[in-house]
């Protein structure tokens, strides 16, 4: 079957950028996460909430998605980089689908250090095989603004198009916001 989808979650549209881009590049469907009760507050209200929800391991609840999971073979998880690693809403996503057997290729964005959150999403996906993550940058100063080179995103989207995604493609990381 080898069906794909791109699954993320995007606070301030850095990752939906780079959804898009792939979606694009691939046709793979995409969803953007939503959680059940949205992040409101000034800038600094939300940071505050975010860096308290990812201390705590919380999982917000999710608005339903329009697809089946079970439906794809390939899913794309993409996160903003929340305190060194996965935004909670992905987290939760994680945990209340079963991605056994799936292909699972991770990416994430940032604004300067990408933290662990591909390594935490491998250790989330257990019986998943995760290969070809990959962090890109943003600027910190101009949202939208990508720090990695679009011609590397680009580079690494290719190979998500091709049929089989080997580990020997793996070799690119870049970083992401």
């Amino acid at each position: 079957m080898n069906k794909k989808l791109i699954i993320y979650y995007s606070m301030d549209g850095n990752t939906k950028i780079i959804a898009d881009m792939i979606q694009k590049e691939t046709g793979a469907d995409s969803v953007m996460l939503r959680p059940a009760v949205p992040y409101t507050g000034t800038d600094e209200e939300i940071v505050s909430q975010g860096k308290d929800e990812t201390n705590r391991g919380f999982m917000p609840e999710l608005e339903e998605i329009p697809v089946n999971i079970d439906d794809y073979d390939t899913i794309m998880i993409g996160t903003p980089t929340w305190w060194y690693t996965m935004a909670p809403v992905i987290l939760s996503f994680i945990a209340h689908h079963d991605l056994s057997g799936k292909t699972v290729i991770p990416f994430q964005t940032h604004a300067g250090w990408p933290g662990h959150a591909l390594e935490d999403i491998k250790e989330a996906t257990k019986g998943a095989e995760v290969k070809n993550g990959m962090k890109i940058q943003f600027s910190a100063q101009e949202f939208g603004k990508l720090v990695t080179p679009e011609k590397e995103v680009e580079k690494w989207m290719k190979h998500y198009k091709k049929k089989e995604i080997s580990v020997e493609t793996a070799g690119i990381f870049l970083f992401m916001f």
